[in-house]
């Protein structure tokens, strides 16, 4: 028997009208669909593919990542995840493991498709819109202008030492962390150039752009993203 191809496809930021023509027809095709799941049994990327295909009938494979920074934990989680994927590939049946923003950026089905691809199994990502480039189009601005580079952050790790870069600065899942770069950019005079996208293309999207005019609470949720523009010249 052929085995199944697993596919690692990009659902964009939030709004299901982003997702590729390439996307659509790979979930319409694929008869198991893979997807992310939080503690609580959320599956977002899976809510927003399903705001452009139709799933009934399709087997939904929920896969459990936590946000730890354990990296043997997180290992540990995906090879669970392809061990889970692996039992359709083997019975033939095609995989799509929906994925948040682009599968290229911050993303984890590519470290699923690695280990599935390590065993002889047949991969394929999926490009998408990244959130970066939608929070963008939200606020109206362009990400770069001239020469000017663009450096992405995480926000899981020390972003404030990227603030310092030229060009534009981009940080990614703020979350809990948006209270230091918030000061940090204060301290750097950059709040005036700063804006922020919290749930870009999701119900209770908000834009902020001016964070030296408005700031958001202090329940920002995790999919929120800073954009630091380069002063003009």
């Amino acid at each position: 028997m052929k085995k199944g191809t697993f596919y690692g496809v990009s659902v964009g930021p939030g709004d299901p009208e982003l997702l590729t023509g390439k996307a659509v027809r790979i979930l319409r095709a694929c008869p198991v669909i893979a997807a992310p799941a939080t503690g609580a049994g959320r599956m977002l990327a899976l809510q927003i593919a399903a705001g452009a295909v139709e799933l009934e009938g399709k087997t939904v494979l929920p896969l459990s990542f936590s946000m730890t920074r354990d990296r043997a934990v997180r290992l540990a989680e995906y090879r669970a995840a392809a061990e889970a994927v692996s039992a359709h590939l083997d019975a033939g049946r095609d995989v799509a493991m929906v994925n948040l923003g682009d599968v290229s950026v911050y993303a984890t089905a590519p470290r699923v498709g690695k280990l599935l691809a390590e065993r002889g199994y047949e991969t394929e990502l999926v490009p998408g819109v990244p959130s970066f480039c939608a929070a963008a189009c939200r606020l109206g601005v362009s990400l770069t202008e001239g020469d000017a580079g663009v450096h992405i952050l995480s926000g899981h790790g020390n972003p404030e030492e990227g603030l310092d870069l030229s060009g534009t600065k981009v940080v990614l899942k703020s979350g809990r962390q948006l209270p230091g770069v918030l000061e940090a950019l204060a301290e750097r005079n950059l709040s005036g150039r700063s804006m922020l996208v919290k749930n870009c293309g999701l119900p209770g999207e908000a834009l902020y752009p001016d964070l030296s005019e408005e700031r958001p609470g202090e329940d920002t949720d995790y999919l929120s993203l800073v954009i630091v523009k380069e002063a003009p010249k």
